[in-house]
């Protein structure tokens, strides 16, 4: 059996946003469900910006996962499969945690690459060609909503829970034609290569059953606290904006340190935060110094107990990842500074991961996303051929001049205008 399409509804308006969609809505015994345990699904059409009808097999999956205290709740993720794929051939899952990075609901994946979406401002539209790519491989893949239906952007764990539940909820939906046992591995970017990193953390102990070949994090933050101070008042400060707006839904005893010590016009402009997409976040934001709105000042802010803990709980690299990890760097990142990544991936080896850590000396921090597709196409292919991987650090120029790494760019610009054409992405079936 093949399946050329699934059964598409058409929306002649956008598609209603998460807050205002039925089928976001919780059933009465959630907290009944076995965590991955799929509530409602359906077909969905994938499109270029909201605009170009993308010929992808996709479905959406709302299924059960819990929050950072283990609290029951729901999530969604956008199953996906190349066109024309056979369900009944084996395939691995990729689990792609988009960077999401803000808490406006027009920014979820779920929302933001379906057909209509109004997508401007939004990062999942730009990332939809690298999930493409994952998919030209022949895999099925998995994009979870891991801030969760809250937005609770920054909050610890909570990415890792949502997308671990999410492969459960793939792993168990038949159309996929996928089992149990299916290799699975995951893949994300900057606030995505966080969200992977969690789920890379916490996938021995929540979900064992998971047969995790690797993990692929580029850009992976590694220390938020350090993050927030550094890009305060530069040009990503909307970023810091994002990552409050977020903690504050997660962690409500923060709101009281911000009234403390922020003044109106700043938690105002928190209120903002809470409606705008990234990009525009980017631009509202832009040298907006926390320090001017505070009544002391930082030193005592981040001096707050209850901030203090919230600081100290949002770091990752506390465990070590049981599957081997690809950890990619800009030396010159502009946004994620080197010495965090350096420092995340010591706490890893220190605690017994395998870990291959690749720094690149030139490369700005969006460019590189798309830069190091084919390095991380290369290093899954081999995770799921069930080659070894190894472990160490490497200071390369660039990840694009390889003979190998030019070939596989220029399939990507190939893929990018089939794509804008609204040309079926299919497979290579293997």
């Amino acid at each position: 059996m093949t399946i050329d399409a699934p059964a598409l509804t058409i929306w002649s308006t956008a598609p209603l946003l998460p807050p205002d969609d039925p089928f976001y809505a919780a059933p009465p015994d959630v907290e009944s469900l076995a965590p991955g345990a799929v509530v409602r699904t359906r077909p969905v059409e994938l499109a270029l910006f909201g605009l170009v009808r993308q010929q992808i097999a996709a479905w959406q999956l709302l299924y059960r996962t819990c929050d950072l205290d283990g609290e029951p709740e729901l999530a969604v993720t956008t199953v996906l499969l190349p066109w024309g794929a056979d369900p009944a051939r084996p395939r691995p899952l990729v689990s792609f945690q988009c960077a999401i990075d803000a808490v406006a609901p027009q920014c979820f994946p779920s929302y933001a690459l379906r057909h209509g979406a109004k997508t401007t401002g939004s990062i999942a539209p730009l990332e939809l060609p690298i999930i493409a790519m994952a998919l030209r491989q022949g895999w099925a893949v998995s994009v979870p909503d891991h801030e969760g239906l809250g937005g609770r952007f920054g909050a610890a764990r909570e990415p890792g829970y949502r997308a671990l539940d999410g492969i459960r909820a793939a792993l168990g939906f038949a159309p996929l034609g996928l089992t149990p046992t299916t290799p699975v591995a995951l893949w994300g970017y900057s606030g995505g290569g966080l969200a992977t990193a969690w789920a890379a953390e916490l996938a021995a102990e929540y979900a064992p059953e998971l047969t995790i070949v690797g993990a692929a994090a580029g850009s992976p933050v590694g220390d938020p606290a350090a993050a927030f101070v550094r890009l305060n008042g530069g040009w990503f400060a909307g970023f810091p904006a994002a990552f409050v707006a977020g903690l504050r839904r997660a962690y409500p005893e923060l709101d009281a340190v911000l009234h403390d010590h922020l003044d109106a016009r700043y938690r105002g402009l928190l209120g903002e935060a809470e409606q705008r997409t990234t990009f525009a976040l980017l631009w509202r934001f832009a040298r907006r110094d926390v320090a001017r709105h505070l009544r002391g000042d930082m030193a005592g802010l981040l001096a707050e107990p209850a901030l203090r803990r919230i600081l100290t709980d949002i770091e990752p690299g506390t465990r070590a990842p049981a599957a081997p990890m690809l950890v990619v760097q800009g030396v010159r990142d502009e946004v994620i500074a080197v010495a965090d990544i350096d420092a995340h991936v010591q706490r890893y080896r220190a605690a017994g991961a395998v870990v291959e850590y690749l720094r690149v000396l030139r490369g700005s921090h969006l460019p590189l996303e798309f830069l190091m597709v084919p390095v991380v196409l290369a290093w899954l292919a081999d995770r799921f051929a069930g080659r070894p991987a190894s472990s160490g650090t490497t200071t390369v120029a660039s990840v694009a001049r390889t003979t190998a790494a030019l070939r596989a760019h220029l399939d990507f610009l190939g893929l990018v205008a089939l794509m804008v054409g609204g040309r079926p992405v299919r497979g290579v079936e293997k």
